[in-house]
């Protein structure tokens, strides 16, 4: 009794640190996450503008009632085109990931568990698409299938898969000979069924922190690209497009280009800070897993 009574107080004191590992920071990125998402998810039912009504009379506007962050240089309201364009970005950096998720992540499983002259294929395959340039690659895929949202969202998906191929790989190299694996082979588990009961739930916490990770760097792949007009087409709003247009406006109005240039940094450093948590929780070297 007096052994069970000292293994609850244990089990109670240590509880407040499992809750405080995550940090300060930790939370503040997950409230300005849950901040943009709703903002995102919202916007079209929000009382806002038009985010491509132009009105050249009000061309780089000062903030007021009506406009709260001011007109960009075509009249167009500022807020409005900043919660739009997290809608794009989000959309892209979100979905994107999501191609690379599964599909990497599929591969890479198979690939580390079968081993042999598949594992070789698929690495030699990724090998070869990230040896291709990606800019080259979007270039050469916007020019041909046009600029549009699905299409950039499917090029950068494509760029993202070898990533997650090879965090996939790594993770069922290190657990494919454990004692569960070994006891269900030896209890005549089929090859599926070790693979999607025994190795995918283990797995898919180092995919899902690493995702979290690809995310930011997606919206950061997006954006670059819609500064350089391969994004999203014109009217359409982008944290990127934004900042190339805020450029050509910087003596006057430096806000165009700050203000969706502070959104885009404050939220990959969010998923940044949250994506590098959940790793090192997941870590398998740790022994978390």
């Amino acid at each position: 009794m007096a052994t069970l009574e000292l293994s609850v107080q244990d089990e109670v004191a240590s509880a407040p640190a499992r809750g405080n590992k995550f940090g300060f920071l930790f939370w503040v990125a997950c409230g300005w996450l849950a901040i943009i998402l709703s903002l995102a998810i919202l916007a079209p039912v929000l009382p806002l503008q038009n985010p491509v009504d132009m009105d050249m009379l009000e061309r780089r506007a000062t903030f007021s009632s009506e406009h709260w962050l001011g007109t960009d240089g075509l009249g167009r309201d500022e807020l409005a085109r900043l919660i739009f364009g997290a809608r794009v970005s989000l959309t892209v950096g979100l979905i994107a990931p999501m191609i690379g998720l599964v599909v990497g992540g599929a591969l890479g499983l198979v690939a580390g568990y079968f081993r042999g002259r598949f594992e070789t294929v698929v690495v030699g395959s990724m090998d070869v698409l990230l040896a291709f340039p990606p800019l080259i690659f979007a270039l050469a895929v916007t020019a041909y299938l046009g600029q549009s949202v699905p299409n950039l969202t499917v090029i950068l998906g494509v760029l993202g898969i070898p990533a997650f191929m090879r965090v996939a790989r790594a993770a069922t190299l290190t657990l494919a000979r454990r004692e569960f694996v070994i006891a269900a082979e030896a209890l005549g588990a089929s090859h599926a069924r070790i693979l999607l009961r025994e190795l995918l739930p283990n797995v898919i916490l180092p995919l899902l922190a690493f995702f979290l990770l690809g995310v930011a760097v997606t919206i950061v792949v997006e954006g670059a690209l819609s500064f350089l007009g391969l994004g999203v087409p014109p009217p359409m709003p982008s944290w990127g497009s934004m900042i190339g247009e805020g450029r050509e406006s910087l003596d006057a109005a430096p806000r165009l280009a700050f203000l969706p240039a502070a959104a885009l940094f404050l939220t990959v450093l969010a998923f940044n800070l949250v994506g590098d948590t959940l790793r090192a929780l997941t870590d398998p070297r740790q022994g978390t897993l």
